[in-house]
């Protein structure tokens, strides 16, 4: 089977079940949204087992989102009514549970939070903040597709929960390279 297939030359892609759409359709921007949020785990991913001390939790944490966010890639490609909807396995609560149990053991790991922090530290810390200010772009576009037709409620909630777990993530990462968080500094008010 060849790469190109043509078929989206026109600007139209075909969702899961044969509707056809625009490329610029709420249904694609969000599961698009998704598709660029796992490279960016891939690329955290990347950095996490090219580093001097690879954390295998985290490892083992970040390829369990990346088969989630294929599955909600799925999830937001198919339309409730398609023929194909029963071969989805649509996110529910007890995967938002299971996001809040990670986020939980990655938050008792790290001082708390006592101020707004700037999205730095590691190359891993850093690729995952990246990743989290994907997760909540994806979000937005899973809101919008909501605004003009039926989707999963539960995708948006889960997003929700990755953007979190992402930044706590970030915060363990660097913590654990023994990394100071650096703060944001407001900047004073200027008098005349």
């Amino acid at each position: 089977m060849k790469l190109y297939t043509r078929t989206g030359d026109g600007g139209q892609t075909g969702l899961y079940g044969a509707d056809r759409v625009s490329k610029t359709h709420p249904r694609v921007e969000a599961y698009g949204t998704v598709d660029e949020l796992n490279s960016a785990l891939g690329l955290a991913r990347a950095h996490n087992a090219r580093s001097h001390a690879p954390q295998t939790d985290l490892e083992d944490d970040l390829e369990y989102l990346q088969n989630a966010l294929f599955d909600l890639g799925a999830d937001l490609a198919t339309r409730d009514d398609s023929p194909y909807a029963k071969n989805i396995a649509r996110l529910d609560e007890q995967d938002v549970t299971h996001l809040e149990s990670v986020i939980d053991r990655y938050q008792d790991g790290v001082e708390p939070l006592t101020h707004f922090i700037h999205p730095s530290g590691t190359l891993v810390a850093a690729s995952l903040h990246l990743a989290r200010s994907i997760a909540r772009r994806a979000e937005r576009d899973v809101l919008r597709l909501m605004d003009v037709e039926p989707a999963n409620m539960q995708a948006q909630v889960y997003l929700n929960r990755v953007s979190d777990l992402l930044f706590v993530m970030a915060r363990a990462a660097a913590s654990r390279a023994g990394l100071s968080e650096e703060a944001w500094k407001v900047k004073p008010r200027r008098t005349r």
